[in-house]
């Protein structure tokens, strides 16, 4: 089965979009959900449009494949924002609140050394969630 990477970013208007990294696909919507709804239909869209018209499309279409999605950092902090604060975040990755708002505002570009503890201690994060016993 293919894989295609995708990123979401929040836009500045607060929409969000979606762009694949290695096809050239995107969607657009009000949130990350809907812009991912929206890149999937132009796919299929495409392959239609290409099959009527007789034209070439990219032939993974034509097979079950899976879209990873990314965020990217800024945006992933954006969508969570009502969900976990930043002593939430600070506690959960040890980078502080200050500078964690600075990537939330687009103030400043985290390093990747700072992205990396982002992602490790959200994983760690839901790792823990999901090993909750009911």
């Amino acid at each position: 089965m293919k894989t295609i990477e995708a990123i979401i970013e929040r836009a500045t208007d607060g929409g969000y979009s979606v762009y694949c990294i290695d096809q050239p696909f995107t969607g657009m919507g009000e949130n990350a959900e809907a812009a991912k709804v929206n890149m999937m239909k132009q796919m299929e869209f495409l392959k239609e449009s290409a099959i009527e018209d007789g034209f070439e499309y990219p032939e993974f279409l034509n097979e079950p494949f899976e879209v990873i999605y990314k965020f990217d950092t800024e945006s992933l902090l954006k969508y969570y924002s009502g969900i976990l604060s930043l002593s939430g975040l600070e506690r959960i990755t040890g980078i502080h609140q200050k500078q964690l708002w600075s990537y939330l505002h687009g103030k400043s570009k985290p390093r990747k050394a700072q992205v990396e503890k982002i992602e490790i201690g959200l994983h760690r994060f839901g790792n823990e969630l999901i090993s909750i016993s009911l």
